[in-house]
């Protein structure tokens, strides 16, 4: 039954996505702020979705934390589902990520129309060049930021590198940063076809100045706050 539920969902998933995504390209004339909202419902269509299929669901504590201001989320990153929910928790966002993503059909050209902070991760200076260009264009059109420090996807109990690329920006671009924790690997594990029927907890932390802190301090922070409650959630 896992396995039924797991291939109705996907095949709901690429159903849906063609279609929406060859809509989604008429959408360029709009604003990235207008364009984001409709290109957000895909996320929050395949949350529902996955809970009729999968009978998986989440819940998200910590909302009051969620400023009324820019901010920069610098989460843990265990599957594709945290890209998902977080177009439903969070305000208007836009992720950094590597620019071949964006090289993938149908799913690349609806995340490009998102305007993503897309830079070349092996132009090393540049690249912190770019993010910084990009993020500051982004912030002025109103969208906070995503980054997922350890840059990859790792499986539950695992601890990443927490690359300071995310505490750097922030501090850049003097954003309050927000730490966000959750279990979703447990259930849509790293490159696995099945979703696990469940609750995944997401935990939102407060705020951590960036005004007062060096981008190690914060990258320290962040990455503390992260796998503490990490710990917590895997017992």
């Amino acid at each position: 039954m896992l396995y039924l539920r797991s291939f109705i969902f996907q095949l709901g998933m690429w159903l849906f996505t063609i279609p929406f995504t060859l809509l989604c390209l008429f959408l360029f004339p709009l604003s990235p702020i207008t364009r984001y909202k409709v290109i957000s419902l895909w996320a929050k269509s395949m949350l529902h979705w996955l809970k009729i299929t999968c009978n998986l669901s989440y819940e998200a504590i910590g909302l009051e934390n969620i400023p009324n201001k820019p901010f920069m989320i610098l989460s843990k990153h265990q599957s594709a589902w945290e890209t998902l929910v977080f177009q439903k928790i969070f305000p208007p966002q836009v992720w950094v990520l590597k620019k071949e993503l964006l090289w993938i059909p149908f799913f690349g050209w609806g995340l490009a129309m998102t305007s993503p902070i897309a830079i070349n991760r092996a132009a090393g200076r540049k690249a912190l060049d770019q993010m910084k260009t990009q993020g500051l264009d982004r912030i002025n059109k109103r969208f906070n930021i995503v980054i997922f420090p350890e840059g990859t996807r790792v499986k539950p109990g695992e601890v990443g590198k927490y690359h300071i690329g995310g505490a750097w920006l922030a501090h850049e671009l003097k954003l309050d940063i927000i730490p966000v924790a959750h279990n979703a690997g447990f259930f849509w594990q790293k490159n696995s076809f099945l979703r696990k029927p469940g609750v995944i907890k997401v935990v939102i932390g407060q705020p951590i100045s960036s005004g007062q802190n060096t981008p190690e301090k914060l990258n320290q922070i962040s990455k503390e706050w992260i796998e503490n409650k990490m710990t917590e959630l895997n017992v």
